[in-house]
Protein backbone atom coordinates (compact mmCIF):
# COMPACT_ATOMS: atom_id res chain seq x y z
CA UNK A 1 0.00 0.00 0.00
CA UNK A 2 2.81 2.44 0.82
CA UNK A 3 4.50 1.76 -2.53
CA UNK A 4 1.41 2.82 -4.48
CA UNK A 5 0.84 5.95 -2.43
CA UNK A 6 4.47 7.06 -2.65
CA UNK A 7 4.66 6.48 -6.41
CA UNK A 8 1.37 8.32 -6.93
CA UNK A 9 2.64 11.38 -5.06
CA UNK A 10 5.91 11.55 -6.98
CA UNK A 11 4.37 11.33 -10.46
CA UNK A 12 3.19 14.28 -12.49
CA UNK A 13 -0.30 13.89 -13.93
CA UNK A 14 -0.22 12.38 -17.43
CA UNK A 15 -2.84 14.87 -18.60
CA UNK A 16 -0.73 17.78 -17.42
CA UNK A 17 2.33 16.32 -19.10
CA UNK A 18 0.45 15.83 -22.37
CA UNK A 19 -0.89 19.40 -22.31
CA UNK A 20 2.58 20.80 -21.61
CA UNK A 21 4.11 18.74 -24.42
CA UNK A 22 1.40 19.87 -26.87
CA UNK A 23 1.95 23.52 -25.92
CA UNK A 24 5.72 23.06 -26.32
CA UNK A 25 5.20 21.53 -29.78
CA UNK A 26 2.88 24.37 -30.81
CA UNK A 27 5.35 26.96 -29.56
CA UNK A 28 8.08 25.31 -31.64
CA UNK A 29 5.78 25.47 -34.69
CA UNK A 30 5.16 29.17 -33.98
CA UNK A 31 8.90 29.84 -33.72
CA UNK A 32 9.65 27.99 -36.97
CA UNK A 33 6.80 29.81 -38.71
CA UNK A 34 8.13 33.14 -37.47
CA UNK A 35 11.55 32.37 -38.98
CA UNK A 36 9.90 31.43 -42.31
CA UNK A 37 7.83 34.63 -42.32
CA UNK A 38 10.87 36.74 -41.45
CA UNK A 39 12.82 35.22 -44.35
CA UNK A 40 9.80 35.79 -46.61
CA UNK A 41 9.78 39.50 -45.76
CA UNK A 42 6.73 39.74 -43.46
CA UNK A 43 8.45 41.06 -40.30
CA UNK A 44 5.26 42.10 -38.47
CA UNK A 45 3.65 38.63 -38.55
CA UNK A 46 7.05 37.09 -37.78
CA UNK A 47 7.36 39.29 -34.70
CA UNK A 48 3.93 38.33 -33.44
CA UNK A 49 4.60 34.61 -33.92
CA UNK A 50 8.00 34.97 -32.25
CA UNK A 51 6.43 36.59 -29.18
CA UNK A 52 3.62 34.01 -29.04
CA UNK A 53 6.08 31.12 -29.39
CA UNK A 54 8.42 32.42 -26.69
CA UNK A 55 5.59 33.14 -24.24
CA UNK A 56 4.02 29.71 -24.80
CA UNK A 57 7.38 27.97 -24.32
CA UNK A 58 8.14 29.93 -21.15
CA UNK A 59 4.70 29.23 -19.66
CA UNK A 60 4.83 25.51 -20.40
CA UNK A 61 8.29 25.17 -18.86
CA UNK A 62 7.13 27.18 -15.84
CA UNK A 63 4.10 24.91 -15.36
CA UNK A 64 6.29 21.80 -15.57
CA UNK A 65 8.80 23.12 -13.01
CA UNK A 66 6.08 24.27 -10.61
CA UNK A 67 4.19 20.97 -10.79
CA UNK A 68 7.39 19.08 -9.95
CA UNK A 69 8.02 21.38 -6.96
CA UNK A 70 4.45 21.07 -5.73
CA UNK A 71 4.50 17.29 -5.91
CA UNK A 72 7.77 17.21 -3.99
CA UNK A 73 6.15 19.38 -1.29
CA UNK A 74 3.02 17.22 -1.09
CA UNK A 75 4.62 14.07 0.23
CA UNK A 76 2.31 12.76 2.90
CA UNK A 77 3.58 10.94 5.95
CA UNK A 78 1.20 8.42 7.46
CA UNK A 79 0.78 9.08 11.20
CA UNK A 80 1.77 6.35 13.63
CA UNK A 81 -1.14 4.57 15.30
CA UNK A 82 -0.42 3.68 18.91
CA UNK A 83 -2.08 1.34 21.40
CA UNK A 84 -2.28 1.97 25.15
CA UNK A 85 -2.22 -1.15 27.32
CA UNK A 86 -3.06 -1.01 31.03
CA UNK A 87 -3.20 -3.45 33.91
CA UNK A 88 -6.50 -3.26 35.79
CA UNK A 89 -4.99 -4.45 39.05
CA UNK A 90 -1.73 -2.53 39.53
CA UNK A 91 -2.24 0.32 37.03
CA UNK A 92 0.91 -0.43 34.98
CA UNK A 93 0.61 1.31 31.63
CA UNK A 94 2.54 0.85 28.38
CA UNK A 95 2.22 2.27 24.88
CA UNK A 96 3.19 0.34 21.74
CA UNK A 97 2.58 0.55 18.01
CA UNK A 98 -0.80 -0.64 16.78
CA UNK A 99 -0.88 -4.25 15.64
CA UNK A 100 -3.45 -5.81 13.38
CA UNK A 101 -6.28 -7.23 15.47
CA UNK A 102 -6.02 -4.68 18.29
CA UNK A 103 -9.28 -3.31 19.62
CA UNK A 104 -10.32 -1.48 22.78
CA UNK A 105 -11.03 -3.76 25.79
CA UNK A 106 -9.09 -6.67 24.27
CA UNK A 107 -7.32 -8.74 26.90
CA UNK A 108 -3.64 -9.39 26.31
CA UNK A 109 -0.67 -11.09 27.93
CA UNK A 110 -0.13 -11.00 31.69
CA UNK A 111 1.24 -7.89 33.37
CA UNK A 112 5.01 -7.69 33.95
CA UNK A 113 4.50 -6.66 37.58
CA UNK A 114 1.52 -8.60 38.92
CA UNK A 115 0.78 -11.30 36.29
CA UNK A 116 -2.82 -10.07 35.89
CA UNK A 117 -4.17 -9.89 32.31
CA UNK A 118 -3.60 -6.51 30.64
CA UNK A 119 -6.28 -4.65 28.69
CA UNK A 120 -6.14 -2.34 25.67
CA UNK A 121 -7.65 0.93 26.85
CA UNK A 122 -6.97 3.29 23.94
CA UNK A 123 -5.99 3.36 20.29
CA UNK A 124 -4.88 6.70 18.90
CA UNK A 125 -2.76 8.27 16.22
CA UNK A 126 0.35 10.18 17.15
CA UNK A 127 0.01 13.86 16.30
CA UNK A 128 3.19 15.76 15.57
CA UNK A 129 3.16 19.50 15.92
CA UNK A 130 4.30 21.25 12.77
CA UNK A 131 7.27 23.53 13.06
CA UNK A 132 6.13 27.12 13.07
CA UNK A 133 8.22 29.51 11.01
CA UNK A 134 10.29 31.88 13.07
CA UNK A 135 8.81 35.37 12.87
CA UNK A 136 10.81 38.51 13.58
Amino acid sequence: MSENSSSATTKISTYLTMIVLIVLALSMVALISSVNLFVGGNEVAAGYLLVIGLIAMALSLYVMVQSRKRIADMKIEAPKVMTTIECRKCGFKSVREFQRGDFVFKELDPCQKCNEKMLITAIFKEVREREKPFAF
